[in-house]
């Protein structure tokens, strides 16, 4: 059974750092792209940045290029979200999900995980 979830998130101030963690089981993350994927509140859930299995970095988000990275550790089946100087306006409840393929396009979700709250906040 596939199964991602996302845990790290919590309240942080804006100009902080936080990084979230993806744990993913039931499949390898050799065979498929992961891709992090936010909601703010009253808001569609939008793409923020992917790693493809061979672990390219994209940006779904032009807003987060220069503050947030993505990374892998494939022996571990963990994939992990840096995020620096929060803004406001990165709240939202972070999602990881597993695409299908290996690429990050096009943008084909099969799983989501249980995502993980993020408040930018003074």
């Amino acid at each position: 059974e596939v199964q991602l979830q996302a845990f790290g998130g919590g309240l942080v101030q804006p100009g902080g750092s936080l990084r979230l963690s993806c744990a993913a089981s039931g499949f390898t993350l050799d065979d498929h792209a992961i891709g992090w994927f936010r909601q703010a509140p009253g808001k569609e859930r939008k793409g923020v940045l992917c790693i493809s299995s061979s672990e390219s970095n994209i940006y779904y988000a032009s807003s987060v290029q220069g503050r947030f990275t993505i990374s892998s550790d494939n022996t571990e089946n963990m994939v992990y979200l840096q995020m620096n100087n929060l803004k406001p306006e990165d709240t939202a409840v972070y999602y990881c999900a597993a695409l299908i393929g290996r690429q990050c396009y096009p943008v084909t979700v099969g799983s989501f995980g249980q995502g993980t709250l993020v408040t930018v906040s003074s």
